[in-house]
């Protein structure tokens, strides 16, 4: 990366954080929450599904729960008590009215400054993996989500409408425009990735390290930020 980023901007009081999967937030995102919920700050989790076909060795239905706990577990470990799930089926997210609905519902039902997600883009890195389906249709829906929670006309019967978001933050984006220094939060950030115990096993990497990959990517960050470490977004203004 040879462009410079930003401190994100902390001038605001509550945040919900959108993504598709129980995990998602914890491969980053958890530290900088970890950090604002000790400012004070009101963080809350919707989750579009429960991440129940994740794992190939145990069956949906019992895959949700697992996952819902470990969920819900990580979530505390960061100072979060609210996580909702909209139970989208995983891995057939979908853009389109059903999930900007559901969206815009929870976004005028929190009713939050800003909101915290996840990388959208087609790749997680420049040439690395492609990035999971569900992400993508997830991400693409957002921004209009927020338009529509603002529109009364829209989804009328979903709660009154919400025009409060400033801005989305996507986490691990190829194209990082802001960052927040979790120097002091990043081990929380750790503990909330190794509560996602079931998930992580059956990843079947036993050189696997919550801690080490944590770190690599925290420490790579921060010296853009002028810190030890950090970690990275890409801010959409809306």
């Amino acid at each position: 990366m040879d462009h410079p980023v930003y401190p994100l901007p902390e001038n605001w009081q509550r945040a919900i954080a959108v993504v598709a999967h129980p995990d998602d937030l914890e491969y980053g995102a958890a530290a900088a929450i970890a950090r604002w919920t000790d400012q004070g700050k009101d963080v809350r989790y919707v989750l579009a599904t429960r991440g129940e076909a994740g794992i190939d060795s145990i069956p949906p239905e019992q895959a949700a729960p697992l996952r819902t706990r470990e969920q819900q577990d990580s979530a505390a470990v960061v100072g979060v008590s609210t996580v909702e799930f909209l139970d989208h089926a995983d891995g057939l997210l979908v853009n389109g009215i059903e999930l900007r609905r559901d969206l815009a519902a929870a976004i005028r039902r929190h009713r939050p400054d800003v909101i915290i997600a996840s990388n959208y883009r087609l790749r997680w890195g420049d040439t690395g993996p492609w990035n999971h389906i569900d992400h993508r249709e997830l991400g693409a829906a957002l921004p209009d989500a927020v338009r529509d929670a603002a529109n009364r006309w829209l989804f009328a019967d979903a709660g009154e409408p919400w025009a409060g978001v400033q801005w989305i933050a996507f986490g691990s984006s190829t194209a990082p425009t802001h960052a927040v220094d979790v120097t002091g939060s990043f081990q929380k950030g750790v503990e909330s990735l190794e509560c996602h115990r079931t998930y992580l096993e059956a990843l079947g990497d036993p050189d696997f390290d919550p801690e080490s990959f944590l770190r690599g990517a925290a420490a790579s960050a921060g010296p853009l930020l002028g810190v030890e470490l950090a970690v990275t977004f890409e801010l959409v203004p809306t």
